[in-house]
């Protein structure tokens, strides 16, 4: 593992990016970006699309490890590359910023209250292929939609076991359980959530760390135990469909969690916009996202 990229990723002020909209959420991520979809007309011509605003964010001037220290990249644009430099190369050496791979293949069907991940076959093959890209670490989402006990230890269960194989790999995992934001009971499947990480983090190897990615909580600081743990070297929040500007106000009452946005980052950025445009706009919501994850 990186020495410099785990001291950045340890220490530094700053947030994640999250760069990762896969197969799914692409054509709504593009749509927001003013791309239609009948502007495509098959998945490489989408990707191709996705990829150019992805650029775009990444060589803006505003795009610089001063205020974001990661970012979480699809495997396509790990990939690709950026003025002729693999994606990841040109984020650390050109931007200073720490690269992620998202890694799951998306979402089982609903069962407890709760969407498992789907099996990862070739899972080991891929995160040969993302030491070799020079990425630090790893991402992987599921879903939680009830406050189902069982539900809730099946996804950590799941999230730590493929966690331990990443780790084996010598990359950093983020866990992401995310829990549906508009749940009726959202707090109570904060704290069920809660108590299955922290008996799961006992099983964390010696001298290692994980990351975890978590909907922002009803109750503030409700995940300060794992921030302060240290087998948790940062515990970052999805913005999870909250405007931006709802996620930062939510963020900025969690000490120590700093923010991995997605949508929220993008927020206002249009494919039409002028550079000079783009750029503003863009150098506005890092601000005030960066702003927002600097808590104590």
């Amino acid at each position: 593992m990186n020495a410099a990229m785990a001291k950045q990723m340890s220490e530094q002020d700053g947030f994640i990016a999250a760069l990762d909209q896969s197969g799914g959420s692409t054509p709504k991520a593009l749509k927001l970006y003013g791309v239609p979809e009948d502007a495509y007309s098959n998945d490489t011509e989408m990707y191709a699309l996705i990829h150019e605003m992805r650029t775009r964010i990444i060589k803006s001037p505003a795009f610089t490890s001063k205020k974001v220290i990661g970012a979480i990249l699809f495997e396509r644009t790990m990939d690709g590359e950026i003025d002729g430099i693999p994606t990841a190369d040109y984020l650390w050496d050109k931007r200073g910023i720490v690269p992620f791979l998202k890694v799951d293949k998306g979402l089982e069907d609903e069962q407890n209250g709760v969407q498992l991940m789907k099996p990862m076959n070739g899972l080991d093959s891929l995160l040969d292929h993302a030491v070799k890209k020079n990425i630090f670490g790893t991402k992987m989402r599921s879903v939680i939609n009830a406050a189902n006990k069982d539900g809730i230890d099946a996804v950590i269960a799941q999230q730590f076991e493929i966690g331990f194989q990443i780790l084996s790999h010598d990359l950093m995992p983020i866990l992401e359980p995310e829990i549906n934001i508009k749940i009726a009971d959202k707090a109570e499947a904060e704290d069920l959530l809660l108590a299955a990480v922290q008996r799961h983090l006992a099983d964390v190897p010696s001298g290692k760390q994980i990351m975890l990615k978590l909907s922002l909580p009803t109750k503030a600081n409700q995940y300060k135990t794992l921030v302060d743990d240290p087998r948790v070297m940062r515990v970052v929040a999805l913005s999870g469909g909250y405007t931006r500007q709802e996620a930062n106000s939510l963020l900025g009452k969690n000490d120590g969690v700093i923010a991995s946005f997605s949508r929220a980052l993008t927020e206002g950025l249009s494919r039409p916009q002028t550079d000079a445009e783009f750029d503003a706009m863009l150098a506005d919501g890092i601000d005030t996202i960066y702003e927002a994850s600097r808590t104590a």
